[in-house]
């Protein structure tokens, strides 16, 4: 059996940040002077350990949430590097789910960039205790009290320099340590080790400038330390340290590093930042559960003397072994073989194997315990978001929330040989990702995959060539239209045929007038005196349904209608079922055409969340796309705008609104209700 791990010396982190701010470099350096691998490689290059996938290595970006684990110092660090992109956002939520750290990186001349806000609002959500790297101080324009200036005003929080670079651009050389009151200097590009000294004069009064401000700040979150700080007696490092950890993990201060990861400077010191101010899974607030049947909450403390309980967070079909499930150990311990119940969907799953990942990479492990990630085959029932526990002490954990998808379009095998293979890739792909869905659309005879943005859904499509060699035209999905009519009005209809012996007859008159919006259709029998016999009324109701199902402008279905049988007339030997189908349906589209039809559009309700500065162009672009605007509301910078906007307008639009705002505006939408279309769409539709 393998040895138990000491719990406190435990880190679940996660590197997380806007697109391009450096977190797979920094993930690489990480493993690098852990001695995780041996050489490093670079995103540029496609060499990286993290980015495995032949698109992240094409696109240099990463795609989807790497896991790792690392040893320094006697300390379990388990890694996971996220993407940056806002279409993988979904990557993002669920490993900070799971973590109970993270590293937000950012670019030391850009500062808060658009996708390190959302990033952050995940964090947020999940109150994940942060640690800041400032990376990239050697690029011309870095400024690292700058980009500490956008954490407070952009992301409104409450970071402390531990560390200050000595120099900056060509002249960045070093890093000196507040707390420890000591200087790294790396001597050469690539330098394994730095030389550690005392603070260089020439930095000495901002080193004291900057020291005095971290005690004051570490002194407001501590009440020992506050009265020490007002009656100016000394605080020891010990001391600073210790309570700095504590504010850290309670998410009131968040402590700042930095150095350049490319160039391999700054990252022990964040690493020694990462056992010293990041908790450890026993340091987390207890789990809170509900019990299956009966909802009661239940609070589960971490450690495996407690009963097992994990939480799926990722699925992922690997080539080789089949299906690999990823989850995190909340409490308990679980051995390869054992048996466990997903309390989500209340099945027994089978714990076949038990493997510690390495990006793409597996090692066998035969236990896993309390605080660590790992990955499982043999859970055949269980997907992301399912909790799975021991079944004598069941428990549902929190699951996760992802963002409802925005972008979709219509896929079709190039050729029918191929249908069953892409029927088969879509079900595993949508398994995988939370965010894309698959649908068919009976009305329009397309499947429509829907997911976060283009650049998601043209991986994915990549995938499926690669992966599950199949081919799909991808096209825009057609708009579900609907019509509905304006006037009440009267249609007949009359089927008369005599080709020798038995014929057929059959004669209805309806009554047809609009429905309030959202009744649906209603079809009643109002006819007296025996002029269409009973038996043949369900006949002539069936064939005003079918009339009613393609309408005569574009062959959409008829909506909001009321539709009343209310005379007609019969033959004795000729009149049959179906000459009534036939007459029914006969005399409904007599009534529609002198109704006057009109079509309708879906219309969906939207709500944007924008920046200020950026609310003219997003209402002007809204006004280009027929949106009508309901409401406007601010609160400080950020202004949310609620409108209804056509759906066949809002095709693009993720796109469109990221261009518009540099990407910090993000939307909602969701079906509204069927409107009157314009005129000129009538003709094109």
């Amino acid at each position: 059996m393998a040895p138990i791990i000491d719990a406190t010396r435990i880190r679940n982190i996660g590197f997380i940040a806007h697109i391009d701010a450096g977190k797979t470099t920094v993930t690489e350096r990480v493993l690098y002077f852990t001695g995780r691998i041996h050489k490093i490689g670079g995103v540029d290059e496609g060499t990286t350990a993290m980015d495995w996938m032949a698109q992240e290595k094409e696109r240099g970006i990463t795609i989807t949430s790497a896991a790792t684990t690392a040893e320094w110092k006697d300390y379990n660090i388990n890694i996971i590097d996220t993407p940056g992109h806002v279409d993988f956002t979904a990557e993002v939520e669920r490993s900070l789910r799971v973590l109970d750290g993270g590293v937000v990186v950012f670019d030391a001349v850009a500062g808060v960039q658009p996708q390190s806000e959302t990033v952050w609002r995940q964090a947020d959500k999940y109150n994940v205790p942060r640690i800041c790297f400032i990376n990239k101080m050697d690029r011309v324009g870095a400024d690292f009290h700058r980009a500490i200036g956008t954490i407070v005003h952009r992301l409104g929080a409450n970071p402390v320099a531990i560390q200050i670079p000595m120099g900056a651009e060509d002249g960045y050389r070093g890093a000196i340590d507040l707390v420890d009151e000591k200087s790294w200097v790396w001597t050469e590009e690539g330098g394994e080790t730095p030389t550690e000294g005392p603070v260089p004069e020439e930095f000495m009064e901002e080193f004291r400038n900057y020291r005095a401000v971290m005690i004051e700040k570490v002194s407001e979150t501590d009440d020992d330390l506050m009265l020490k700080f007002l009656e100016e007696e000394e605080i020891s490092n010990a001391e600073i340290k210790a309570a700095l950890r504590r504010a850290t993990i309670a998410n009131k201060l968040v402590p700042v590093v930095c150095g350049t990861a490319l160039k391999t400077k700054g990252v022990q010191p964040l690493i020694d930042a990462v056992c010293d101010y990041l908790p450890s899974p026993l340091e987390v607030a207890p789990l809170i559960g509900k019990e299956p049947k009966t909802g009661a909450e239940i609070v589960r403390p971490p450690g495996i003397n407690e009963p097992f309980s994990a939480l799926a967070f990722k699925t992922v079909s690997d080539p080789y072994i089949g299906r690999l499930v990823y989850f995190r150990v909340y409490s308990g311990q679980a051995e390869t073989g054992a048996t466990l119940f997903n309390s989500t969907n209340g099945r027994r799953e089978r714990l076949g194997r038990i493997v510690k990942m390495h990006a793409q990479r597996r090692e066998d492990v035969e236990v896993v315990y309390s605080g660590e990630i790992a990955a499982a085959v043999g859970l055949k029932d269980t997907s992301t978001g399912d909790t799975v526990c021991s079944q004598d002490s069941p428990i549902i954990l929190e699951t996760i929330t992802f963002p409802e998808p925005v972008v979709s379009v219509a896929i079709e095998p190039k050729s029918r040989a191929d249908q069953d293979k892409l029927t088969e890739a879509l079900i595993k792909l949508s398994d995988e990702d939370p965010t894309f869905k698959v649908k068919y659309d009976d009305e329009t005879g397309q499947t429509v995959m829907s997911g976060m943005g283009e650049l998601h859904l043209e991986i994915l499509v990549d995938r499926m060539k690669r992966e599950f060699n199949v081919e799909g035209s991808v096209g825009m999905p057609r708009v579900a239209y609907r019509e509905a009519i304006s006037i009440p009005a009267r249609g007949e209809g009359r089927f008369v045929r005599q080709t020798g012996g038995h014929g057929q007859y059959g004669h209805v008159v309806v009554q047809i007038e609009p429905g309030e919006t959202g009744s649906g259709v209603k079809i009643e029998d109002k006819i007296s005196g025996g002029a269409i016999p009973r038996e043949f009324i369900p006949s002539a109701q069936k064939g005003v349904s079918e009339a009613l199902s393609t309408g005569p402008l574009s062959g959409f279905p008829v909506i909001d209608v009321k539709v009343t049988l209310v005379d007609g007339s019969f033959h004795d030997v000729d009149s049959s079922q179906v000459a009534f189908q036939i007459a029914g349906s006969m005399a409904c589209k007599d009534a529609i055409n002198r109704a006057q039809p009109k079509l309708l559009e879906p219309v969906m309700s939207l709500e944007v969340v924008t920046p200020g500065e950026f609310l003219g162009e997003v209402l002007g672009d809204l006004g280009r796309r027929r949106a009508n605007i309901r409401n406007i509301e601010g609160e400080s910078d950020i202004q949310v705008v609620r409108a209804s906007l056509p759906l066949g307008e809002s095709f693009g639009y993720a796109n469109s609104l990221r261009s518009l705002t540099q990407g910090r505006a993000s939307y909602s939408m969701e079906f509204d209700s069927y409107q009157e279309a314009p005129k000129s769409l009538v003709a094109i539709t």
